[in-house]
């Protein structure tokens, strides 16, 4: 399915399932910016939009009702909240106290949980790339085991993650054993599970595999 396509049926559906104010502020609420972010964003990375709400509602310390851009709710438990920043409506026409109280709202859904990713329209319009990579970044730790289907991710598995996540290029099988100072045999093993595991795409380079690199975060049934 396309972008527009996808688009209009997850919007459609939000609508419909919602009444009185909440209806009204996605209405009012998801505008150019949002819908750009998830076409230049979102949808490259995950080619999906489900577990994704918009205009999700959320309450602070004064049982005050806010909206965030996105909420992200992956079945796993972890909550994401997603914010959109136009330097014009988020910093040049904000005062102190809301300024104040934009830092205390984001400290207090951290309190209860949550995970507030902040992107800039100007970046969203015009790098979305560096978007991507700062979402990719921060949401596999929490996606990963859920791409496992079940299986259990070791310790040492786990750190080669977090060092390609770290990294940012492909991983080659002597990073992983400088870095952890463990033999060839041992990294080389890593690397080729976490590759069966679909979590590490191998590349090829002369007579073999000569790297990996991780996987696109495309949605499955198993998120």
């Amino acid at each position: 399915m396309e972008f527009g396509q996808a688009h209009s049926n997850f919007i459609e559906a939000h609508t419909n399932g919602r009444t009185g104010e909440r209806r009204g502020r996605l209405l009012r609420g998801h505008n150019f910016a949002e819908k750009l972010f998830l076409q230049n964003v979102w949808w490259p990375l995950f080619e999906s939009l489900e577990q994704l709400h918009p205009e999700y509602e959320v309450y602070d310390w004064n049982r005050k009702s806010q909206f965030l851009d996105f909420a992200f709710l992956p079945q796993n438990g972890t909550r994401f909240g997603i914010e959109c920043d136009g330097y014009q409506s988020h910093i040049k026409d904000m005062d102190r106290e809301k300024f104040n109280y934009a830092l205390n709202r984001d400290t207090f859904l951290t309190g209860m949980g949550w995970k507030m990713l902040h992107f800039s329209f100007d970046d969203i319009q015009q790098r979305p790339e560096v978007c991507r990579m700062l979402l990719q970044l921060a949401l596999a730790p929490y996606l990963a085991r859920s791409r496992v289907a079940g299986e259990q991710l070791l310790s040492g598995e786990k750190d080669v993650l977090r060092l390609a996540w770290q990294m940012g290029r492909p991983l080659r099988p002597k990073d992983v054993t400088d870095y952890f100072e463990i033999n060839f045999r041992t990294a080389r093993k890593l690397l080729s599970v976490l590759s069966e595991k679909g979590l590490l795409q191998p590349v090829a380079g002369g007579r073999g595999i000569r790297s990996y690199v991780l996987r696109p975060m495309h949605q499955d049934q198993s998120w």
